[in-house]
């Protein structure tokens, strides 16, 4: 007998607290709402209801998943990013709400008047499409190794109706022009170090490691988008880089050796250091 909309959350919660999930309430619900194609207010309506056999065993197949470790984003191919709601694949990272903090202290940055900015490693087009969002009068570039991800960024910047933004592939500054220049420069970009044990944990065990993993303990694409960056940014534009949250110092020391200025790093909604920027003057 199929149990009813909240029993079946009840254990199901139960089940995901006990493999290890970090938000097993919310995990139930969402694996829910997805297999009967539903909002959440949904769940809370009819906790009565029961599922028929085919949801039944819809929600199995994907509980199975999840138990086994696989992000529910991947599962459901979609993550909301600054209330945004973003396709996401296995070859793109998932948004995560800590960049939400880079893509705040970027329109801090933004000039009042129009203007272009540009994202590197832009994967789901989360960060580009939250800043054109915002700010419908400016031109937002996202460019991405992989050509697959721009694809994808692309394809939610039309679900999303969002005009003021285009996306290529490349490897970071490499398919822009000499004429190329911005106001200001964000990225997201691999900053862990290849023996860090969280590689092997969670939720990044499913994720790219080309868009996770760097060399130099971490620093290598930091360094490279820093030095290369300079050539981009008009007079007083902003490098902004979200990194790993003992990497402040090094990120800081990297920017004003290469010459940047008013370098300073900002904390996540959790206190720790997570963002560094500086301002080329030219």
């Amino acid at each position: 007998m199929s149990l009813c909309i909240e029993a079946l959350l009840k254990q199901t919660a139960q089940q995901l607290a006990e493999a290890g999930s970090d938000s097993p309430q919310l995990d139930a619900a969402v694996l829910l709402c997805h297999v009967l194609d539903k909002p959440r207010s949904y769940l809370l309506t009819w906790p009565e209801k029961t599922l028929d056999s085919e949801q039944s065993a819809a929600f199995e197949a994907v509980l199975r998943r999840r138990l086994a470790g696989e992000p529910v984003a991947y599962i459901v191919g979609e993550r909301e990013f600054w209330s945004l709601p973003l396709k996401v694949a296995p070859h793109t990272l998932i948004p995560r709400p800590d960049t939400e903090r880079l893509v705040e202290l970027a329109l801090d940055k933004i000039p009042a008047q129009p203007c272009s900015v540009l994202d590197l490693g832009t994967g789901t087009g989360a960060i580009a499409l939250a800043i054109a969002s915002e700010r419908p009068d400016i031109s937002v570039t996202g460019i991405d190794l992989r050509p697959e991800a721009a694809q994808l960024a692309e394809e939610n910047s039309r679900n999303l109706h969002i005009t003021n933004t285009r996306f290529t592939a490349g490897s970071w500054y490499s398919p822009l022009t000499a004429d190329d220049s911005f106001a200001v420069i964000v990225s997201n970009p691999p900053y862990i170090d290849k023996t860090d044990p969280h590689l092997d944990q969670g939720d990044v065990r499913f994720e790219p490691k080309t868009a996770l993993v760097a060399e130099e303990h971490g620093l290598a694409d930091i360094r490279v988008i820093s030095e290369q960056g300079r050539r981009y940014l008009q007079q007083g534009g902003w490098l902004l880089m979200e990194h790993g949250f003992e990497q402040g110092e090094a990120v800081r020391n990297i920017l004003l050796e290469l010459g940047y200025s008013q370098v300073s790093t900002a904390q996540d909604y959790a206190g720790l250091d997570r963002v560094t920027m500086g301002c080329w003057q030219g």
